[in-house]
This record gives structure tokens, C-alpha cells and sequence, in this order.
């Protein structure tokens, strides 16, 4: 069942799945302007990388202007104490998704291209702008572009006591890594002779279970 918005979790990351992990990240050039002083005291401009806050309020903006509706935006990293994503902290697994109600439907956006959290956000602001041009030439619609956005639902590891076959409280880090081990010896490619999908599955789990314990 494809997750509505208000059930994702804004941390840790919920990826979608059947999205594309990307294998080879690069440097974003996503940019913003700040103001501060010279040695002078006299006020300047400078361009310097985006942070965190302006990247999330650039995307909640290009959300508000496509006109979509309870808006989600899944890191891998804890919020600050005004809901955002916190500007000191960047994690090994920097993707973003935004999951978001339009014209009644869940649809779902998730980029991991840049090693910062930040520029991935910034780009999922970006990608946003662009679909809202579409509309501007006559040839297609939003609604159009975002079809093949839709019905992905969340990914499952995220649910990592279901997978580690853990439930109930009090659940610590040596249970996770006594679970993972189990199962690892069961979900190996050498083993599944598989493309390694479940393993993948199974890592995934981990980093969700030991993102939630170790913070």
C-alpha cells in the first residue's frame, strides 16, 4: 500500500521503494547569498554553498507553488527544534525524499546524487521548479510528469523490527547486530544467488534500526 504523507517518518530516511540508489555521487553547485561585512565594516554579498535551512525552505516554497498538500520530507538526519533538519549534521546515506498529496493522489520525490544532504534537498526544490515550467509551454501538464512519480511506496526496511525479526520494546543495538548476523548468513548473495537485493534489504534495516537506537 503506497504510504500516505502524514504516516512517513521525517527521520530516519524512508526511501522509496523501486527509486534508484545512485552509485556515484558528486559535489553539488546549489548556491545561496549571504550577507555579512569586510574587514571594513562595510556590507557585502557572498555566494556560498546552501545550507540546510535555506535548501529546506527553497523546497517547501516550490511544494507550496505546485499547489500539493501535507507535504513529508524524510532525511536521515535528526530535526532542530523548528522541525527542520538540523544544519551540523550529514550522515553517510545523504538522501532526501519528499512525499506530498497532489490533486488528491501520494506522490513521492527522493533524490541521493550529492554527498550533502543540503544539495539534495536543494535539488528536489530544483526538479520541482522545472516540472512547474512544463505547464508554461502547452505541450503537457504537471499531472502528466508526475505520473510516473506515484504509487511507490516507502521503503520496507524502514520497518526494521519486522525485518530483523524483533518486536516489542527494549530492543538494543546487540540485538540488532545479533539478528543481522542470523540473517545475513541466509540473505548473502553467495547463498541467494540472487543479485543481492535481499542483502541490500537487510543492510538497509540495519542502518534504520541503528539510526533510531544510537540517537
Amino acid at each position: 500500500m503506497t504510504p500516505t504523507p502524514e504516516s512517513v517518518k521525517r527521520f530516519p530516511l524512508e526511501w522509496p521503494l523501486g527509486w534508484n540508489r545512485c552509485r556515484s555521487r558528486r559535489n553539488g553547485d546549489f548556491r545561496m547569498t549571504r550577507e555579512d561585512r569586510d574587514i571594513h565594516g562595510q556590507p557585502r554579498k557572498r555566494s556560498t554553498p546552501v545550507n540546510m535551512a535555506a535548501a529546506t525552505e527553497r523546497l517547501e516554497r516550490q511544494v507550496e507553488l505546485l499547489g500539493a498538500r501535507e507535504a513529508t520530507l524524510s532525511t536521515n538526519v535528526s530535526l532542530s527544534m523548528r522541525g527542520i533538519p538540523r544544519g551540523d549534521e550529514n550522515p553517510s546515506d545523504p538522501g532526501a525524499a519528499i512525499y506530498f498529496k497532489f490533486k488528491g493522489r501520494a506522490t513521492v520525490l527522493a533524490c541521493d546524487s550529492y554527498y550533502r544532504v543540503a544539495d539534495n534537498i536543494a535539488a528536489l526544490a530544483a526538479h520541482i521548479d522545472a516540472l512547474r515550467r512544463i505547464e508554461r509551454y502547452g505541450v503537457g501538464t504537471i499531472e502528466q510528469a508526475l505520473a510516473g512519480y506515484r504509487s511507490l511506496p516507502a521503503d520496507t526496511a524502514a520497518d526494521w523490527r519486522a525485518v530483523l525479526g524483533l518486536n516489542g520494546n527494549g530492543v538494543t543495538v546487540d540485538h540488532v547486530d545479533a539478528a543481522y548476523k542470523a540473517l545475513a548468513k541466509q540473505r548473502h548473495p553467495d547463498v541467494t544467488k540472487d543479485d543481492g537485493a535481499a542483502m541490500a534489504h537487510l543492510n538497509r534495516a540495519r542502518d534504520y534500526a541503528l539510526a533510531e537506537l544510537v540517537h
